[in-house]
């Protein structure tokens, strides 16, 4: 049975290009540093996005670990929004693993302006933690972009004081497609980016770290001590390299379904809506129906070949994505209906 999956962008199935490319895909041993479809893959990502070098990592988080493992000294402060991927959903994982601890900032939108940075920064009093590392998000999780002039005066400010700036760019391609700019414009205002191939990308497996030639070579280091070095992993680079030359320009065509869900949803009474808000392809909702167990829509839908999230913090998110199209959206919103009214 095909599902309708809106979980995530996680979900996407490579492609028939990316499944004949790893079948075929030229190995070696990456540890050693001769697998040549990894090479391939890490200097394309630099190219990207601007940056000297770049290295494959397993995952999003582990990208984001080892930014913070390469940027900070055990007992530093990082500065972070609250709601920020590192914060929230990485396990605690910097206290853990970078003996961090996280200063996290509140803001309205979850953007991190330049002058709630400011405060955040600590002073060389003797009691005080040092500021190890600003770590920004473009797009965020709430699904929204950061336009570039905040970036730029967060990076300008961090420059001033000394201070390293890294990116989760998870969905760094949607943020670019959403703002119309390139993803070498977004990251040049940091210093270290992480970014997912396996999101909206559609590659099976992995990120890229990517930063100046010095910091990957420590970063290179540091995923070993994780146990993140692989050996043939061309296998999973062939496909990230077609999701880099190819599947970053239809993007926007997830954004466009998203929009289209977003407008479609409003027919409902009871969901609550922002459509200002669909920035990129994601929709957050609220049902708001009391006579109705909102827990109840995730059983309801499954059964009828529909795949969704149950509420986190009294919304609903569902996440357009390659394998779901617009007749895939109507269905959805139909089963909707019958649900709910």
């Amino acid at each position: 049975m095909r599902y309708i999956d809106l979980r995530s962008d996680t979900v996407t199935m490579p492609t028939a290009e990316m499944r004949k490319a790893m079948f075929e895909a030229e190995v070696g041993d990456d540890v050693y540093g001769d697998d040549p479809t990894i090479n391939r893959l890490e200097k394309l990502a630099a190219d990207i996005v601007g940056k000297e070098a770049a290295m494959f990592v397993a995952s999003g988080t582990m990208g984001n670990q080892l930014g913070v493992m390469t940027h900070t000294l055990r007992g530093d402060e990082i500065i972070l929004g609250e709601n920020a991927h590192i914060a929230v959903h990485e396990v605690g994982a910097a206290a853990v693993l970078s003996g961090v601890q996280l200063r996290t900032i509140k803001s309205g939108d979850d953007i991190l302006y330049p002058e709630l940075v400011e405060k955040a920064i600590r002073s060389d009093d003797i009691h005080e933690p040092r500021t190890g590392l600003i770590c920004l998000e473009n797009a965020l999780a709430n699904g929204t972009v950061v336009p570039l002039e905040v970036m730029k005066k967060v990076y300008e400010l961090a420059v001033e004081r000394g201070i390293p700036v890294h990116l989760d760019g998870a969905r760094l391609f949607n943020a670019a497609a959403a703002l119309g700019v390139t993803a070498a414009d977004i990251v040049q205002y940091t210093d270290s980016v992480q970014f997912c191939l396996s999101k909206g990308l559609c590659a099976p497996v992995g990120s890229i770290l990517a930063g100046t030639s010095a910091f990957i070579n420590r970063a290179r280091k540091n995923r070993k001590l994780l146990g993140g070095g692989m050996r043939q992993a061309g296998f999973l680079a062939a496909a990230g390299i077609i999701a880099l030359q190819d599947m970053i320009k239809r993007l926007e065509k997830d954004h466009e379904n998203a929009r289209y869900l977003g407008k479609r949803l409003l027919e409902i009474p009871g969901i609550e809506l922002n459509p200002d808000k669909i920035q990129i392809n994601m929709v957050f909702f609220k049902l708001n129906r009391p006579d109705f167990d909102p827990n109840l829509l995730v059983s309801k839908f499954f059964e009828k070949g529909i795949k969704i999230n149950g509420e986190e913090g009294g919304l609903f998110r569902f996440v357009t994505n390659n394998d779901v199209n617009k007749q895939d959206i109507d269905f959805v919103i139909d089963t909707m209906k019958e649900i709910l009214l």
